[in-house]
């Protein structure tokens, strides 16, 4: 049972869906802000549970097949311009020496039980997920160049990230398990932020997330920033020196944060922030 880890901070609804994915076979498709976790919860889970992890990060450019095996043709061919010096026939005539397994593949001859993580399907073209059905299902998949079918030793755990920039398929939504990463409430950021610096002044965090909050509450932010970005800020914080007393005046924003760029990634936002304080309103 996944409950979370010494380093992953994991709310009862999230271990709830690993752990029913998991029971019911079925994929576990992870959505939420960026920054939230999402594909390192299938690196917490391998951890917790003991398992070997393989990971697929999608790109625009990945098509489905490429998790399953690709035949390098061009490499028999150049072999066979070669044979008539020295290269053995046996090897070409091989044709498994030109297959390149995919990341399916590989979860499927895992000696165990593997955990198989699909990180940004939504990346990929619209058909992608429509193209991996059968093997998410079947746990199988054939392959042509060697005519034999490739099955799963033992299922995999899957785990399946989307940044929700594209609507996935209702047929592939049907296979899945899904759960939103609600953004953490103060409570839950307290504990995640202490796994990650136990020794930090409670009066810093304080103060620290009392910034957070108010700058992710301003309304017409473009990209508010995620708990990844709070990490990082609070590692800047903690490495200049700042305590909770240089931070005290953010309540009233007479002054902007410091180290502002761990927390916004665009100059709209900064811009507004600034705007903000010039005028000496509260941004929440």
């Amino acid at each position: 049972m996944f409950t979370g880890t010494d380093s992953y901070i994991a709310t009862r609804e999230l271990s709830t869906a690993v752990n029913a994915a998991v029971l019911l076979q079925k994929p576990l498709l992870i959505k939420g802000e960026p920054g939230t976790g999402k594909t390192l919860l299938a690196f917490e889970v391998a951890r917790s549970l003991g398992k070997p992890l393989y990971t697929w990060h999608v790109k625009s450019t990945t098509s489905a097949q490429q998790g399953l095996y690709e035949y390098d043709a061009v490499s028999r061919l150049r072999d066979s311009q070669l044979a008539d010096r020295g290269l053995e026939s046996a090897r070409i005539n091989d044709l498994s020496n030109y297959i390149r397994k995919g990341k399916l593949w590989e979860a499927f001859e895992s000696e165990e039980q593997a955990v198989l993580l699909i990180d940004e399907i939504d990346k990929a073209d619209i058909e992608f997920p429509n193209d991996l059905l059968q093997e998410l299902d079947r746990m199988e998949f054939y392959c042509y160049e060697l005519q034999r079918t490739i099955s799963a030793r033992h299922r995999p755990v899957v785990i399946i990230t989307s940044n929700n920039e594209k609507e996935l398929p209702d047929a592939f939504l049907r296979r899945c398990f899904f759960h939103y990463i609600r953004f953490p409430d103060r409570e839950t950021m307290e504990q995640i932020v202490a796994v990650h610096f136990p020794d930090l002044p409670q009066a810093l965090l304080a103060k620290t997330l009392s910034a957070f909050y108010n700058i992710r509450d301003v309304k017409a932010l473009k990209k508010k920033p995620s708990t990844s970005e709070l990490i990082d800020w609070v590692r800047l914080l903690l490495a200049s020196g700042v305590t909770h007393d240089d931070l005290t005046d953010l309540d009233t924003l007479t002054e902007l944060p410091p180290y502002l760029g761990a927390l916004l990634k665009n100059e709209q936002d900064s811009d507004l922030l600034g705007a903000l304080k010039r005028k000496g309103a509260r941004p929440y």
